[in-house]
């Protein structure tokens, strides 16, 4: 308890330069102490490599070693060089070098050691000379290898780790603070190629503090490559061998966030707390190689006095070297070497991108007489290896006391620098721009391949526009362009007929060779334009002409009859529609007053609004079409701008259909006007009717009586009583106008037949439906000469009345008369004629007996022809 307790506290007190961990969130001990510096370089097979580029060791390598102390130095530094061979082996004694930094050879020259066979790691300790120092020193390794070979795995892991924390830091701080955008761009890429996470709160933060909270050491969360553990060589033979699996590792296989960096740390200072002795107390010194040059960082201030600090360094492990595992986090994706500054998109080895491990990187293109080779430099600011403008490549330093090993060399034809653009076309995929390259290089000493990418070295031919691809005038759009090569596009606009320039966005689609382009048309209207691309490497636009249309018809269904000469379409925009075709049967828009079926004897109206309701039909007189109820047929429809729909139909049943036999209309006895038209019924008589079925009458089916708005409606059925079937085929119907519709109906009424499951038939027109005034007396003088005076009530109702059937002369009632007479001319003793304002087109008789009036007729007893005139009251 009281140990866990200890490692809490001290835990509390680190740091938190890694979010992965879920058990540490604490900041580590920080490493900004500059401390002194040593210089190191190593020998293999004749080549020399400066420290920052050895990612391991080989027996047999030679290590030259000096320490870079200022001429002002005034403690002697005594350098010693450990090789260890594992946890349970002491080294022998010939293992251990001490090396002299105050003398002046050694200061000058430096001195080599070489690697003997079997060691395993390599460490190094800056003592401050004192009696006995080497001897310590040799003892202290000697009685406890392990505490060594751990203290050595985990300074070389923590110095890969923290790499690539300020690898980003220093990247990011590139970024101007008030670039939201770049800021949010360059973290994702650095996060990337660095393969960490940065603390994504930053972003909620105000404009002005998200770079200050980015470039914050702890803000970042390392991620589990597992790369930089094999190079270290991590111990993994149980609990007690590797710190950073105890502490917060995640294995790869595992995957997660983790904090190597803070789990190497914490170990390595509770090891080197508990190694000291009477004269020397251990510190931990992480290396940041640079060239030949090992800059430490201490996070203990070194102590002169008993006990003395004596510091720590880590060399490479002594193993296999593990190249990195490069990858194209997309296969598919393809780069455009005619791209400024084109940066190849390849991660998966974060050591990479933060250290120099690996060096002489070249992008080899394939094509004849073996290819061409361009120079790549790692770049985690862009995201990707960046082809470089370079001479040709140097080879490694030689030892001039060896021979060189040509087979080892990179390529070193330097007699012209590598074009970066090459003129040889590689091994292009048949009918595309693209091409092959592989990423090639040095890992330390030895050379490795990386991932084959796909590329592009022309800018693209044949831009076409997708034949479905339809642009909407009036909202946004998206289309597909293709061609023989879409990498290297550099922007994409719109040209159009009236020399505007409306700008695209776009993104390689999912198909080959094709981009998605979005476009918006809100404020163009229908038309032709142009979209002009412009692509790097070529200094002229390609152009691709497309045409602009109105937002589509949209079908939702199309009633289709067996029987049936027209189809009802319904949707928007349906006047677009120019016409339908159904197996070779061709359907026009209907005039307004086509029936649905052409033998109807009377037309009905078409559907009253041409936008969402459209009628087709055959051409006159042609046969209804022998169509068998349920046949699934697709009905192809052209608009008038060319385009053409489909939408799948089934053929319904015949619709129902009613033929009118006969009608009888009740004539009042108690009104003196005759109606001429048999059409023409009073409303406050019912109407006597009978219809002829074509196919027997379902008992639930019902006759839908109403005026054109069908402002006016009812319903005849069997069940309701005011429907009787005479027989399956025969019905007789009565209708009771006031009852049904009310005092203030009028107008033409029809009826249509109504299926039990809603299906209806045709519009047939059934009466008129007219209010009749009451008229009272004719009163008229002895004088011919002189008008006579109608007297009645309603007489709102009259529209005109005359003398004569031809209404030569008639009398008009204006709108809204009130009175209770009117004039008119004497008529004959048969009667005169009237029109009723709800049917004006008939001349109805009026037989009512004359009276004759006094010899002196009132002064209001004459009308005019202009209108009747009110006769006073008394």
């Amino acid at each position: 308890m009281a140990k866990a307790f200890r490692r809490s506290r001290f835990l509390g007190t680190l740091a938190a330069t890694l979010l992965a961990c879920p058990l540490l969130h604490a900041d580590p001990v920080r490493f900004d102490l500059a401390g002194p510096k040593v210089d190191v370089h190593v020998t293999r097979s004749g080549k020399v490599l400066p420290i920052a580029q050895v990612p391991s060791l080989q027996p047999g390598d030679k290590i030259w070693l000096r320490a870079d102390l200022p001429p002002t130095q005034s403690v002697h530094y005594l350098l010693v060089a450990a090789f260890l061979r594992g946890t349970t082996n002491p080294p022998p004694d010939n293992w251990f070098f001490e090396i002299q930094t105050w003398n002046k050879k050694v200061r000058e020259e430096g001195v080599t050691i070489t690697v003997p066979a079997e060691a395993q790691q390599v460490i190094l300790f800056l003592a401050p000379e004192t009696g006995g120092d080497f001897s310590t020193l040799r003892s202290a390794v000697r009685g406890r290898p392990g505490i060594f070979v751990r203290a050595s795995q985990d300074l070389i892991e923590a110095g890969f780790e923290q790499a690539r924390i300020e690898t980003y830091l220093a990247a990011i701080r590139r970024v101007p603070p008030e670039d939201t955008k770049g800021l949010a761009e360059h973290s994702d890429l650095l996060s990337r190629t660095l393969n960490l996470k940065p603390n994504g709160d930053c972003f909620k933060r105000p404009v002005d503090t998200q770079s200050t909270c980015l470039t914050q050491a702890g803000n970042q969360t390392l991620l589990d490559d597992g790369h930089g553990q094999s190079v270290a060589d991590a111990l993994n033979e149980g609990s007690n061998s590797d710190l950073i699996n105890q502490a917060s590792y995640t294995r790869l296989a595992g995957g997660g966030n983790y904090s190597p960096y803070v789990g190497a740390i914490v170990d390595l200072i509770r090891i080197t707390s508990t190694l000291h002795t009477a004269k020397y107390q251990y510190i931990p010194a992480i290396a940041f190689p640079e060239g030949d040059a090992l800059n430490l960082r201490l996070n203990t201030p070194p102590s002169f006095n008993n006990p003395k600090s004596v510091i720590v360094i880590g060399l490479p492990a002594i193993q296999a070297a593990v190249p990195p595992p490069l990858r194209s986090p997309n296969p598919e994706a393809i780069s455009c070497l005619l791209k400024p500054e084109v940066a190849l998109p390849v991660d998966g080895a974060p050591l990479v991108y933060a250290t120099a491990l690996a060096h002489d990187l070249v992008l080899h293109l394939d094509g004849p007489n073996g290819g061409t080779d361009i120079p790549v430099t790692p770049d985690a600011f862009r995201g990707g290896l960046v082809l470089a403008h370079l001479p040709a490549r140097k080879p490694l330093p030689l030892d001039s006391s060896v021979p060189s090993d040509t087979d080892s060399k990179p390529n070193t034809n330097s007699s012209a620098p590598p074009e970066p653009h090459p003129t040889e076309t590689a091994s292009a995929h048949p009918g595309t721009n693209t091409i092959t390259g592989t990423i090639t290089g040095f890992w330390g000493f030895d050379p490795f391949k990386g991932p084959t990418l796909k590329l592009q070295d022309s800018p693209g031919k044949d831009w076409k526009l997708a034949d479905d691809d339809v642009l909407i005038a009036g909202r946004e759009n998206h289309l597909m362009l293709s061609s023989t090569g879409t990498a290297c596009v550099d922007t994409i606009s719109l040209d159009t007929s009236t020399g505007k320039l409306v700008e695209t966005k776009w993104k390689p689609a999912d198909k080959p060779s094709a981009i998605d382009v979005t476009v918006s048309l809100k404020s163009i209207d229908p038309g032709s334009l142009h979209l002009a691309i412009k692509q790097f490497g070529d200094d002229k636009a390609d152009t691709v002409a497309a045409k602009t249309y109105s937002e589509p018809a949209r079908l939702t269904a199309l009633e289709l009859h067996a029987g049936d000469t027209t189809a009802d379409l319904t949707g928007s925009s349906l006047d677009q529609v120019q016409q339908l075709t159904i197996n070779n049967l061709i359907f026009t828009p209907a005039p307004p007053n086509i029936p649905s079926n052409q033998d109807t004897a009377t037309p009905t109206p078409a559907p009253v609004n041409p936008d969402t309701q459209l009628r087709l039909t055959l051409p006159p007189n042609s046969q209804a079409p022998k169509l068998r109820v349920g046949d699934h047929l697709t009905a192809n429809f052209s608009l008038k701008d060319g385009r053409t729909l489909t939408l799948p139909v089934t053929v319904s049943p015949p619709r129902p259909s009613v033929t009118l036999l006969s009608k009888n209309i009740g004539q009042s006895t108690t009104t003196p006007i005759h109606l001429a038209d048999q059409d023409d019924l009073p409303a406050d008589q019912q109407l006597t009717f009978s219809l002829k079925s074509i196919a027997p009458f379902p008992r639930t089916g019902k006759i839908e009586v109403s005026n054109a708005d069908d402002s006016l409606h009812t319903t005849l059925s069997v069940a309701s009583g005011n429907l009787v079937l005479q027989n399956p085929h025969t019905l007789l119907a009565t209708l009771d106008p006031l009852k049904d519709f009310g005092a203030s109906a009028f107008g033409p009424l029809r009826l249509r037949p109504v299926s039990p499951d809603g299906t209806t038939g045709d519009w047939l027109p059934l009466v008129t439906l007219v209010r009749l005034p009451t008229l009272k007396d004719l009163h008229c003088p002895a004088d011919t000469a002189l008008p006579c005076t109608v007297t009645g009530s309603s007489l709102y109702l009259v529209d005109s009345i005359a003398t004569d059937s031809a209404f030569t002369s008639p009398t008009t009632v204006p709108e809204g008369f009130v009175g209770t007479a009117l004039t008119l001319p004497h008529p004959a003793k048969t009667g005169f004629f009237l029109r009723l304002r709800d049917d004006p087109t008939a001349a109805n008789i009026v037989i009512l007996p004359i009276l004759l009036q006094p010899s002196s007729p009132t002064p209001n007893a004459s009308a005019t022809a202009a209108g009747p005139r009110i006769l006073p009251k008394n």
